[in-house]
């Protein structure tokens, strides 16, 4: 009978402390939303996932100023791919990312 009792409210207990983990965080979410915090970290987000700029995309691939579409690219696969063998994923993803800067660079330069 105690086993019983004990069970039921260890179960009760948790269902009301789950109830008050999710509203808390509502709570903070609507208070986050209302000071404008949510926004601002959402943009500094942003801001920093798209900084890298052209000169720090060559410097990570390694390539000159007049290196050419097909060096870029040869250059990009040695790195991505010693990278994907390593296993450093951090590394692969910045080499990524320096591509896809340079790819619109050179984009803006075969349409003039």
């Amino acid at each position: 009978m105690a086993s019983k009792i004990l069970a039921n409210l260890i179960v009760m207990g948790s269902g009301i402390l789950g109830r008050a983990i999710i509203q808390a965080y509502r709570k903070a979410l609507q208070n986050a939303n209302k000071s404008g915090v949510a926004h601002e970290a959402v943009q500094n987000i942003r801001r920093v996932s798209k900084s890298m700029n052209e000169q720090e995309a060559r410097q990570i691939l390694g390539i000159a100023e007049n290196a050419t579409w097909e060096e870029m690219l040869q250059k990009y696969d040695v790195l991505f791919e010693r990278n994907s063998k390593s296993g450093s994923f951090y590394l692969q993803s910045k080499v990524h990312r320096a591509k896809e800067c340079l790819e619109g660079v050179y984009r803006q330069k075969s349409e003039q």
